[in-house]
């Protein structure tokens, strides 16, 4: 699970830390660095908000049964399958114009009073937390947690680490090109989750076909061995899965790669109307 939620803790991270670099950097330009105060604090109470409803999120399913466990931890990836489906739709249109979107409603904010800032930048980097802490649950719900933290960790720290390069004008990076790129990464890690939802509903009993396998490489590729560890880490594919799991992993794998890469359509461009003579704009009088 490093490399899975290195890239979920990177993708994630990268946008809240843009919209943070959004933020103050439209307050520093516009002379009103007086309200960057009220960005942290709501910066803060994000980040409180995502924490709490992480642990929420993780001791709470200490207490189920064995049967409850894979209940939620199935239900629990096919949320994570719908969020990271919708992200990435909504930031294959969406990215291009977030800059202006955001620094729009925090002008607006301010005008209104200091909080409106707070709640603008609360959510703004709420929902990103809050989004995290949903996709990294099944890393986190079984096994040791010092793998899954470490990864997130990392990617949470790379991600800052580019946003104040790229506010500094350090570096420049290709928004397009990267988001492209990880959100292809992302659709093959949430193909990897939905297969691993499936059969943890298949292991409560919802789903049919638990011993039903698609293919039994467990002679090549040992259980619990370094090769299975690394293969199971990062696309959440296992020696010996279920039929229905993995014809659930391969439509959601094409469809989704279907339609994230297919090209953004262009709005067209209204067409500008002919100039008319002033023949034509004079008025005639008989």
């Amino acid at each position: 699970m490093l490399v899975a939620n290195m890239l979920i803790g990177l993708r994630e991270g990268l946008e809240a830390s843009m919209v943070v670099m959004i933020l103050v950097a439209f307050l520093v330009k516009s002379g009103r660095k007086d309200q960057l105060k009220w960005v942290w604090l709501g910066i803060g109470a994000a980040s409180a908000v995502t924490l709490t409803a992480f642990l929420v999120i993780q001791l709470g399913t200490k207490t189920l049964t064995s049967t409850g466990q894979e209940l939620v931890g199935g239900i629990s990836s096919l949320v994570a399958v719908a969020i990271i489906s919708y992200m990435l739709l909504w930031m294959r249109g969406a990215a291009k114009d977030m800059k202006g979107e955001l620094q729009g409603r925090l002008g607006s904010a301010v005008e209104v009073g200091p909080w409106a800032v707070v709640l603008m930048s609360f959510a703004a980097v709420a929902r990103e937390g809050i989004e995290t802490a949903l996709l990294v649950f099944d890393s986190f719900a079984y096994g040791n947690v010092g793998v899954p933290a470490a990864g997130l960790l990392i990617g949470f720290v790379v991600s800052v680490i580019i946003a104040v390069l790229m506010y500094h004008g350090a570096i420049r990076i290709n928004l397009g090109v990267f988001f492209k790129i990880t959100g292809v990464l992302l659709i093959i890690v949430a193909a990897g989750i939905l297969r691993y939802g499936i059969t943890d509903l298949q292991e409560a009993g919802v789903l049919p076909g638990l011993k039903n396998h698609a293919f039994d490489l467990s002679g090549l590729i040992a259980p619990g061995s370094a090769a299975a560890t690394v293969i199971e880490g990062v696309l959440n594919l296992v020696p010996r899965p279920t039929t229905l799991s993995m014809i659930a992993w391969a439509l959601y794998l094409f469809v989704a790669l279907f339609i994230f890469l297919r090209p953004v359509p262009v709005a067209p461009q209204p067409k500008p109307e002919p100039a008319r003579s002033l023949a034509a704009c004079t008025p005639v009088f008989r």
